[in-house]
């Protein structure tokens, strides 16, 4: 990103400048890049957090699976803007850029790849979630639980886990002067296929099927349920489109590196990467936005969590709970707690006298 050199290990090596380290290609951002992830990490860890604390109490409140996998995603974008923002690009480039060893170097690479695997494969999960509950609503009912998602949450993670290991042997491409060897043409093509196209080849094709299924089922139906799964699509496809827009400039600027000019000789090609990495790593840090802005029981339990006890709206909800009468239904433990008011007992009945028989 900015061009400090990795001393400790140039210092093992210890070789002259050649004529390639001499042609080396410059940082034309500066510290623009250093202060552009400060900011994104100051706002995008607090707002991460908040979006797992409103998503942890829907998921509590309502079972339902669809927010334990957006509650998985969220995880994995605070996973990813520790190891990648903070570690990567913090850290080792301005601030251990002169200590930090070849081997720690490679093996914070392999985490934040798994981290980024992550991050991008537990939308899957609730893209097909999403999927099955729109198309095979009957399915959806015996398969959807919460403790399957979160097996398949598991599952995933794992496989993100070591899927990032391979990745121990990546290539710094700011700081390697030679050209990409077959190994680094492996590693970069698997990753462009792990990070990018597989993932927006099963986002293309299940989103067209639901687009698909939910304009049948407007055309048959109206009414509130109809508004409500299209606002839950809605909020599916302004998760998967924006990765699939801050992603796709990195997946072409890496491509080329490999076939068109070097990221470490070229300055253009280096400005292109330090750019499209400002913008994929954008990603992490949109959807509570995104959910603010889609969803309304999102935005509900926010104003909740902010708002605390003593807000308006707050006192004005309690008082109306406390007003409303016990439904047929409550259990004692709710009369009991002092939720709902038991309805007054009738006076009982005096005993009947002879004389008005």
């Amino acid at each position: 990103m900015i061009n400090w050199p990795n001393v400790t290990v140039a210092a093992q090596l210890a070789p002259p400048p050649g004529p390639e380290e001499l042609k080396r290609s410059k940082c034309v951002l500066g510290l623009i890049p250093v202060v552009y992830y400060s900011a994104l990490l100051c706002v995008g860890v607090p707002v991460n957090v908040l979006t797992a604390v409103v998503l942890s109490r829907l998921a509590c409140r309502t079972q339902k699976t669809l927010y334990y996998y957006l509650l998985a995603v969220t995880g994995s974008d605070i996973l990813t803007q520790l190891f990648i923002i903070f570690v990567g690009f913090l850290l080792e480039t301005a601030v251990f850029h002169r200590e930090v060893p070849a081997l720690l170097l490679q093996a914070v690479s392999a985490a934040e790849f798994a981290a980024n695997h992550a991050s991008i494969w537990s939308t899957v999960p609730l893209t097909v979630d999403r999927y099955v509950a729109l198309c095979h609503p009957l399915l959806h009912r015996q398969i959807s639980y919460p403790e399957r998602a979160r097996r398949v949450i598991a599952a995933v993670l794992a496989l993100s886990l070591a899927s990032g290991v391979p990745f121990f042997w990546w290539s710094d491409v700011w700081r390697s002067s030679r050209a990409p060897s077959a190994l680094d043409a492996a590693l970069i093509w698997t990753h462009v296929v792990l990070i990018y196209f597989l993932p927006c080849s099963i986002f293309l094709v299940l989103n067209s099927l639901i687009v698909r299924t939910l304009r049948a089922s407007h055309r048959q139906q109206r009414g509130p349920r109809a508004r409500r799964l299209g606002k839950t699509t809605a909020m599916l496809l302004a998760i998967t489109s924006a990765f699939s827009v801050l992603w796709a400039p990195r997946t072409a600027v890496v491509i080329y590196h490999l076939y068109g000019s070097s990221v470490h000789l070229d300055w253009r090609v280096h400005l292109a990467y330090d750019l499209s990495n400002m913008l994929a790593m954008l990603n992490t840090a949109v959807n509570f936005f995104l959910y603010c802005f889609v969803s309304r029981p999102f935005r509900e339990t926010v104003r909740a969590v902010l708002l605390l006890p003593w807000a308006p709206g707050a006192r004005c909800q309690r008082g109306a709970l406390r007003r409303q009468p016990a439904p047929a239904h409550a259990s004692v433990s709710s009369l009991c707690s002092g939720k709902y008011k038991r309805p007054p007992r009738p006076p009982p009945l005096s005993p009947l006298h002879p004389s008005d028989l």
